[in-house]
């Protein structure tokens, strides 16, 4: 592989490189795709440089870290998001890579063709891949607190089948997708990442103002959630003031710079960025607060302030009125209640361990990381009984545990935490959200609208709410009416793999494997350490008939940490390939990490079903999977997987009659017609009705479920090979 152009003198690293239809000139900072300038920001750009330096090597982790970032101590997902940026810039695919290949827990190797061009390329625009001044700034290690000059220039932004709800961990059949929760696909990400460069951009306001993640300079580098929480919380304020224009928050950065006010500007429709630096020393904290143009790139107002750190909230007050009257001219038209909206506990001990939750309820959180965050909420209102925010946390946190676990005890106490965030502030935005999530979980729609209606009117939380809506039509049946709201939340947090997830979701609810599979690799590619978003992903292979990729997207699950729905799905993958009592094992470890959950329970009972001998043990265990899937339903009436499902338990136990009444249920739903189907072919089976199960296969096939599924039936394999029912299983 050798270099475009000619050599430096002396033995440095060559200036330009050319492979496929790609440019790079790492003098000038310009990448060139087809002949079109694409933008990177300076620590991608410095990455990728190093990476075709070393073109075909393995460059380890803290190698880069240590010569980009110039240390390692930063979180490793700086690095990550910069490798995802790349790939949107090159059109790679982290599945199928062709320029970058992944050694997972290592590093990265450059794998392109690298080639000789004899001619001297014409030139091309340069475009800066963020402000000159500004990335000198940071390179001295500016503040935000110190004005940065413009520049000219600037430039755009190059389920128990498995499958269960977003995020739940999967049975059989339809595996285990996240919840709350192709080739190619890469260019996908790119192009949503990047979506405005075609389309007009948002008019910009003069009284509108975008707010960046606030930056941790402390020494301790966990102490981020706390930055980071001062920055959700100033943006809910600002969202409150009239005649203020706050576009949705900006998602946290794991890289320590700020990003190109310009380009925040003309994506987001701002005419100015607030954003801070926040460092915390023993019982000081100082905050750096600069307010710029985006059109100008010149800081408006900055100011540093060194106080104790009782005075936070006194202090947030403060700079949110300074932003305030330098948009509109005047102080804030209510300061008391602005100041009353960064002041949500009497107790700064309280307002910690708050922001510690409020971290990990973001995202893709884990039931590992619900509880974590349920038990920073219990310590916020140790602090101050009547922290209203931290008690819907609680329910938030448990009311998604409860769908990714369906475990039907986790929902009567989220039930009790919102009804006492609701008696503390039922006016407070982040009640009416965690009141949505409540009724929404029972199926009581038109509650569970009014409340994210209401919620709506906080900008800080309508993404969430934008999503609750979606899943609100999508379990209707609803496909286009959910995925217009998914897409609203998308355009609000472009970057944000739950909302992606949550389209793959839809997609898998509305029978269209490939698209849910498209939707969960760009999510996987958002936040590729991420291990129930693998585990969906390779259930959804599965499902598709997919085997290796699969397995392959389970053990990567796995080697991120162990969990069981992954563990769950590959019994699944197992149970297809006939070796039953491994799969018995992997259901059985997956029941035991999630016991209150039907699901691996069910898959369980099929494994042992299937085994000569174990059809006692399989009775049993269809009677425990079976009054857990009725305790789920008593709550979720609305779920046509699970009614499906606990049709098949009824029948394993011979109640012909309640398996029948299961099924009409699950058809009546409308939903997840290719599982209902599908497990409707093998009701019948089990239930000697041969011509019913022939139907029932017949509609199965028509919506797409994969033949290897089919045929890795015991009970439908001599159905579809189109002899007798088999007579066997645990009835």
């Amino acid at each position: 592989m050798v270099p475009e152009g000619l050599a430096p003198e002396g033995p440095g690293p060559p200036a330009r490189y050319r492979f496929d239809d790609i440019r790079v000139d790492t003098v000038a900072h310009t990448l060139t795709r087809g002949g079109v300038p694409c933008a990177l920001e300076p620590k991608a750009f410095a990455v990728l440089t190093m990476l075709l330096q070393h073109a075909g090597e393995l460059v380890g982790k803290d190698e880069l870290l240590d010569a980009v970032w110039g240390h390692r101590h930063v979180t490793p997902g700086v690095l990550t998001r910069a490798i995802a940026q790349l790939r949107a810039a090159l059109g790679d695919d982290a599945h199928q890579p062709r320029y970058i290949h992944t050694h997972h827990a290592l590093g990265y190797r450059f794998i392109g063709e690298l080639q000789v061009d004899g001619e001297a390329e014409a030139s091309v625009p340069v475009v800066p891949t963020v402000a000159v001044a500004e990335a000198t700034a940071e390179a001295e290690g500016a503040e935000p607190g110190d004005p940065v000059p413009a520049l000219p220039g600037g430039a755009e932004p190059g389920r128990a089948a498995a499958l269960p709800g977003p995020g739940a961990p999967a049975a059989r059949g339809r595996l285990a997708l996240g919840m709350l929760a192709a080739a190619g696909v890469l260019v996908v990400v790119a192009l949503m990442l990047t979506r405005g460069l075609s389309d007009p951009r948002p008019p910009v306001g003069e009284a509108s103002v975008a707010v960046m993640p606030f930056r941790s300079l402390s020494a301790d580098r966990g102490d981020r959630y706390f930055a980071e929480g001062l920055a959700v919380e100033m943006h809910g304020a600002l969202a409150g003031v009239p005649g203020l224009k706050v576009a949705a928050l900006v998602p946290g950065r794991d890289d320590d710079t700020p990003g190109d006010p310009r380009e925040l500007g003309k994506r987001l429709g701002v005419a100015h960025v607030l954003d801070a630096s926040v460092r915390r020393e023993g019982p000081r904290v100082r905050i750096s607060a600069r307010l710029t143009d985006t059109r100008s790139g010149f800081v408006l107002w900055s100011q540093t302030y060194d106080r104790q750190n009782s005075d936070i909230f006194s202090t947030q007050a403060e700079i949110a009125s300074k932003v305030v009257e330098a948009l509109m001219g005047v102080l804030p038209p209510d300061p008391p209640a602005l100041a009353r909206r960064l002041h949500p506990t009497s107790r700064l001990s309280a307002y910690e361990p708050y922001l510690k939750g409020l971290q990990l309820l973001q995202g893709t959180a884990s039931t590992e990381q619900l509880a974590e965050a349920v038990g920073h909420f219990e310590q916020a209102l140790q602090q101050d009984p009547a922290f209203a925010r931290a008690q819907a946390g609680i329910c938030r946190a448990r009311i998604r545990a409860f769908e990714l676990t369906r475990d039907a005890g986790i929902y009567a106490r989220a039930q009790a935490a919102c009804l006492q965030a609701a008696r503390l502030d039922p006016r407070l935005g982040e009640v009416h959200l965690a009141m949505g999530d409540l009724h929404r979980a029972r199926n009581e729609l038109d509650a569970a609208r009014e409340s994210y209606t209401q919620a709506l009117q906080d900008v800080s939380l309508r993404p969430a709410a934008y999503i609750g809506l979606g899943r609100i039509e999508g379990e209707q049946g609803h496909d286009a009416l959910a995925l217009d709201y998914f897409d609203r939340a998308r355009q609000l947090r472009p970057g944000d793999a739950v909302v992606h997830r949550e389209i793959g979701y839809q997609h898998y609810l509305d029978d269209r494997v490939a698209e849910a599979i498209e939707s969960y690799r760009v999510a996987t590619t958002l936040e590729p350490d991420d291990a129930g978003l693998w585990s969906s992903l390779g259930g959804l292979y599965l499902a598709d008939g997919q085997r290796s990729d699969a397995e392959a997207a389970f053990e990567r699950s796995l080697s991120i940490k162990p969990g069981f729905g992954a563990l769950s799905n590959l019994g699944t993958l197992r149970f297809e390939q006939g070796d039953y009592p491994r799969a018995a094992e992997l259901y059985a470890r997956a029941a035991a990490m999630s016991p209150g959950d039907y699901r691996p329970v069910g898959n369980t009972a099929d494994a042992l079903a299937a085994i000569p001998g174990a059809a006692g043990n399989a009775r049993s265990t269809y009677a425990r999977a079976a009054d857990m899937a009725e305790r789920y339903v008593a709550i979720k009436s609305g779920d046509a997987e699970a009614m499906a499902w606990l049709a098949w338990y009824r029948a394993n136990l011979g109640e012909a009659a309640a398996a029948r009444d299961w099924l009409d249920r699950a058809r009546a739903a409308g939903t997840a017609q290719s599982e209902v189907a599908f497990l409707s072919a093998q009701v019948h089976a089990r239930l000697g009705e041969v011509d019913l199960a022939r139907a029932a296969l017949a509609d199965a096939r028509a919506l797409e479920v994969a033949e290897s599924r089919i045929r890795a039936s015991p009970v439908l394999k001599s159905l579809s090979g189109g002899s007798e029912v088999a007579s066997q299983g645990g009835s």
